[in-house]
């Protein structure tokens, strides 16, 4: 592929197998925010982006989360196809960077986003310029005060999985390691606000963060 093609067709990940052990017991997955499951809004944000899309989680989750995704407005087939709609973590509690293996292999495009399920102002237009920074490569990442935002980035799909599953091989589960093994596009945070702000990449880890979260979707929505 040359570097000005266009890949043939585009996917994401939405990542929801974690244990939200900061959330307390419940699934923050499907958690109410501001009255949508919060997966929801990530997946109504991504899913008008790509051609497909998958979730990734742990078994036992498959039945809540489509409960949660079911009213969507992008999801009126999850019943009739359910093995585009989930990746199942083969083996459970591996983290983030198995996650993202499990999901790459699920999905059909050659580039394929990777969201976490708490992240629900990731903003599309952000997103859609990272496909497009990453044609002719292999990933496409944000650096932010040293930090790589790996759960919120643009993947080709093979050679990435690839890369993970070597990873899990020699027992490393820290997904930024196995960016040393790709060709990847880094995008420091002067570039990223030329695109989004940094509440793209907000996380909602706790019940406080939730709340705080929910008054912000309230008055976004209030009248001005």
């Amino acid at each position: 592929m040359t570097a000005d093609s266009e890949p043939s067709e585009r996917s994401a990940v939405v990542l929801a197998g974690g244990h939200s052990t900061r959330f307390g017991e419940a699934d923050k997955a499907v958690a109410d925010l501001a009255g949508t499951p919060m997966i929801r809004r990530v997946v109504d944000r991504v899913r008008p982006l790509v051609d497909d899309l998958v979730v990734n989680c742990r078994a036992e989750q498959v039945s809540t989360i489509r409960d949660a995704l079911k009213s969507g407005t992008h999801w009126t087939d999850i019943d009739r196809d359910q093995t585009t709609c989930f990746a199942v973590d083969p083996v459970p509690d591996q983290g983030p960077l198995a996650g993202i293996a499990t999901g790459l292999r699920a999905v059909n495009g050659e580039y394929a986003a990777a969201v976490a399920c708490d992240m629900p102002f990731v903003d599309p237009g952000f997103l859609e310029s990272l496909f497009d920074r990453a044609i002719g490569h292999d990933a496409a990442v944000v650096r932010v005060d040293e930090w790589y935002q790996t759960t919120q980035a643009v993947y080709r799909t093979d050679a990435t999985a690839e890369a993970c599953e070597r990873a899990l091989e020699r027992g490393d589960r820290r997904i930024v390691e196995v960016l040393a093994d790709l060709d990847c596009v880094v995008l420091e945070e002067s570039e990223m606000r030329e695109h989004a702000i940094l509440e793209t990449f907000e996380n909602v880890n706790t019940r406080e963060e939730l709340e705080a979260a929910a008054e912000r979707l309230d008055a976004d929505r209030a009248p001005h």
